[in-house]
């Protein structure tokens, strides 16, 4: 027997003291002192180590898409012979289904509806340790194939602290031809320039010459043809890389005939890496911008080719210029990764001006407006012409599919037109047709006054029809209500499916009549490139002098429809000379003094924001931004409202401190190195993230002490940024697991104080489920044998107890008798009902004092008390049976 508070005896002579200086509690009486000892007993927790004779059996059964059939067809005979097997009625018996998730199964496993593209076999071992009753002994019984798509090391801990042995059966589909690509192997990081080894190693049942593509970037590298002897072969290239950056490899596999396709692709990423790199994105043949950055000491990437704009791009980026780029020749995906790369890993962003830049490029409302210093929102007052908008709307039947949120296509263009509406100013127009096989005009050509809302609510009423977009036709009404109107700036906007787009007509007549007149057009085309009408689209655009948007995304059409509005209806590019005055904030890029240009040849209209440090304004009426830069998250941010190259730039790239001013700006952007002491290490086994930190004890114990490392993760398409908790595993080393999204391709940013560590990005294998690698069941079989388990072959086995030894507490059977002593307490107090003479106690004895007898009474009375007595007034001497009668009801007293 053992106590929980053994302390709580100290209480027994603090009651005796009590007992003995207040006799009248009865505290000594022997069924109080009973009670009173019995309830210190229980204070101190009393509990009773015995063997437990019953068993928990929790049978895990592995529903993923490798071994589901096997599941089901071997099921109902494991769960006949376990539960005729079982040993008694205190036996209980569990099924749990699992595969991506978890859930509870009846006898019959049928009612997993979960994913079944992982296996994740450690976070079904570690959500039942969460759910074992701790005072039986339990065993956990697993019918995989022995393949888990993340590790079992938490899992394995934990079961083997619990004392839960962990029997499996292994459930095997005997394939006679499969053919698997089994790893993708080359270093994480190499330098720029360095060779570097690739190997792929490849599994097969059948021996064979194997068909091998090997890309990088979705280029073919390699064609070629893999012998496999014995079930096992294996091929190496050689690689190396000229340009710093990351770069994704995909190997695959194409036998003639697999029974398992889903396990004939792999692909990684590759960082090259070099000093610290600004990257240029511009469209100038020999820009002036790289050419005075690169008379510094790090390299300048320039990227004229948008098309090879991918966020790994960024990785080994410290900062990245615009150079006069339109917002819609940025892919998306590396546009919406820059917000991460700034504020997160410590990057730098710079945007330069001109006619196809900030707003005038349609950068109001997109995704790196918040990064800038400057707010591209123009006042009314600020607007020289007003603007005729028709918004041309595919409402054919594909428009009607619903894509998230419970919204379909259409409710989606219908807010975007929405959000075009709300960028015109009240002197603007619009007018607004929904066309299928023929179009209907939903709002005439309308000035838009104070009628924005009710316009708007109109535009949210299209609901899809049928068929597909005739866009001649609709072009053709648009142009027709255009043509009333007599504002300088004439647009369409033309919304189509890039997959229906029919009954192209004339157009080409119908634009050179439109462009002859002034007119534009532009296309969001709701699809990829790729798809049948997509060059149709691109003509229309490239025709209607205006611009092409592709998006697969239907969540991204409102922001491409107000983007294209501000760029027609809100932009403003004021295209005088105009001279600038230095406000004596430049000091806080560099502490050397400028001597400014006299004058700019134009420049983007913009507003500084609140938190936005300006060192030139226009000396013009606006008293706009030219300079102007700001801190956003560890990264810095900065504008340069007027060009830096090509049209309106003659007097700055005359300006003799031109190049002086482009260097001490991509310094400033570059930032700060991360100092030396600490680096960080990744992996990724199947979907399992383990991330650690590593970091020299003295020169960075105590910074990070005081303020602990934070790491971030983002998914490399501009998702959700989410922070991670860290473990300290040991002085200089922290650590962390993360489970992602199978195919998902992730970038990171660790925080140091003001400095950040970058890596990524990494990538999830997209067929995680049927890699089958070995490591796996020899982990499975490890894990086993740690918690004392079995490869259970004999189902009938299974209830094996193990050596359980439980502290059942002691409290309520004493809490019973303690309920018991206290009424018959109450019982004696109030009846009068006295104990057996043997069983009394009185509270002299208990201190150890026997009672003494009476002395006799004799007779003769010594003279001199007579004496006394007879000068005294005595009072009379009651009689005997008197005096007997007192002291028989003090002695029942007592």
């Amino acid at each position: 027997m053992n106590f929980d508070f053994p302390e709580s005896f100290l209480l027994v002579p603090l009651v005796v003291l009590i007992g003995w200086f207040w006799p009248r509690l009865g505290l000594f009486r022997p069924l109080r002192a009973v009670i009173w000892l019995l309830i210190v007993f229980m204070i101190a927790g009393p509990r009773i180590r015995k063997q437990e004779n019953s068993l928990d059996l929790l049978v895990l059964l592995d529903r993923s898409e490798s071994t589901e059939d096997l599941i089901d067809k071997g099921l109902p005979e494991w769960t006949r012979i376990l539960q005729q097997s079982k040993p008694s009625r205190k036996d209980n018996l569990r099924f749990i289904n699992y595969a991506a998730e978890i859930a509870e199964a009846g006898i019959d496993g049928s009612s997993f509806t979960g994913s079944r593209k992982l296996t994740k076999t450690g976070l079904a071992l570690s959500n039942l340790m969460a759910q074992v009753d701790e005072r039986k002994p339990s065993r956990v019984l697993l019918f995989t194939d022995g393949f888990s798509t993340e590790p079992l090391t938490e899992a394995a801990a934990q079961m083997k602290k619990r004392g839960v042995p962990l029997d499996f059966r292994l459930i095997r589909d005997e394939v006679s031809e499969d053919v698997r690509l089994a790893r993708l192997t080359f270093p994480e990081r190499v330098q720029v320039g360095e060779p570097y080894l690739i190997s792929i190693l490849i599994r097969g049942s059948l021996d064979g010459a194997i068909p091998l593509v090997l890309r990088r970037n979705g280029q073919i590298l390699v064609e070629t043809r893999v012998t496999v002897r014995d079930g096992v072969g294996t091929v190496e290239f050689t690689d190396r890389i000229g340009k710093v950056g990351s770069y994704e490899y995909t190997a695959e596999v194409l036998p003639e005939k697999d029974a398992h396709p889903g396990n004939n692709r792999s692909s990684r990423w590759i960082e090259i890496t070099g000093g610290p790199r600004l990257l240029l994105v511009s469209k100038y043949i020999d820009d002036p911008v790289a050419k005075a950055m690169s008379e510094m000491d790090y390299e300048v990437q320039v990227v004229s080719n948008f098309s090879e704009l991918r966020p790994g791009l960024l990785a080994g980026t410290k900062a990245v210029i615009f150079n006069n780029v339109a917002a819609h020749e940025i892919p998306g995906d590396f546009l919406k990764s820059l917000d991460f790369f700034v504020r997160e890993q410590g990057g730098g962003f710079l945007m330069a001006g001109g006619k196809h830049s900030f707003g005038a490029g349609g950068y109001f409302q997109s995704d790196i407006d918040g990064l800038l210093p400057v707010s591209m929102e123009l006042k009314s007052e600020h607007r020289k012409l007003s603007v005729a908008l028709a918004i041309v709307m595919d409402r054919s039947g594909s428009m009607g599919v619903s894509v998230a949120g419970g919204k379909t296509k259409m409710d989606l263009a219908n807010s975007g037109a929405a959000a075009a509406v709300k960028l015109l100013g009240k002197m603007d127009q619009v007018a607004v047709f929904a066309v299928d096989s023929e179009p209907t005009k939903v709002i005439r050509l309308t000035t838009i006054a104070d009628r924005q809302n009710d316009i708007n609510r109109r535009i949210l009423k299209i609901r899809s029809g049928g068929g597909g977009i005739y866009a001649y036709t609709g072009l053709k009404a648009a142009w027709e209500e255009l043509r009333k109107s007599a504002s300088g700036t004439r647009h369409v906007i033309l919304f189509t499916d890039t997959q229906d787009t029919e009954e192209p007509g004339d157009y080409k007549k119908l634009l050179e009549e439109m462009g002859e007149d002034g007119a534009t057009v532009s296309v969001i085309g709701l699809g990829t490139k790729g798809d049948v009408d997509a060059a149709l689209c691109e003509d229309i655009a490239r025709r209607g002098n205006g611009r092409i948007f592709f998006s697969d995304r239907p969540m991204d059409i409102p922001q491409i429809f107000a983007q294209e509005t501000v760029t027609i209806a809100r932009s403003a590019f004021v295209e005088v000379p105009v001279k600038g005055i230095a406000t004596g904030r430049w000091s806080e890029i560099s502490p050397k003094s400028l001597d400014w240009m006299p004058q700019v040849d134009g420049y983007n209209l913009s507003y500084a924001r609140n938190d936005a440090t300006v060192s030139l304004v226009s000396q013009d009426e606006y008293a706009a931004p030219l300079v102007a830069h700001a801190r956003r998250g560890l990264g810095r941010t900065a504008a340069v409202s007027f060009p830096l190259g090509g049209e309106f730039s003659d007097s700055v790239r005359n300006w003799e401190g031109y190049g002086d001013f482009i260097q001490t700006m991509g310094r400033f952007l570059m930032g700060q190195e991360v100092p030396p002491g600490i680096a960080i290490r990744h992996k990724i086994q199947g979907t399992r993230l383990d991330l650690d930190l590593l970091y020299d004890v003295e020169e960075w114990g105590e910074k990070l002490s005081k303020q602990p490392p934070s790491v971030k993760l983002q998914d490399q398409a501009g998702g959700p940024v989410y922070e991670l908790p860290w473990r300290r595993l040991a002085p200089g080393h922290f650590s962390l697991s993360k489970d992602l999204e199978e195919g998902s391709i992730v970038k990171g940013a660790i925080r140091i104080g003001e400095s950040a560590l970058g890596f990524g990005p990494l990538s999830v294998g997209s067929s995680v489920e049927w890699a089958f690698e070995p490591e796996r069941l020899s982990e499975l079989r490890q894990v086993s044998h740690q918690t004392n388990g079995r490869e259970l072959l004999n189902l009938q086995k299974a209830w094996l107890r193990p050596p359980y030894i439980a502290d059942n507490s002691l409290n309520l059977p004493l809490a019973l008798i303690l309920l018991i002593l206290i009424l018959l307490d109450a019982l004696v107090t109030r009846t009068g009902w006295k104990l057996p003479e043997f069983m009394r106690m009185e509270p002299r004895a208990i201190a150890g004092k026997a009672p003494q007898k009476a002395k006799p009474v004799h007779a003769t009375v010594p003279v001199r008390e007579v004496r006394r007595e007879e000068k005294s007034s005595p009072t009379p001497e009651p009689a005997p049976s008197v005096r007997r009668s007192r002291f028989q009801r003090a002695k029942d007293r007592k």
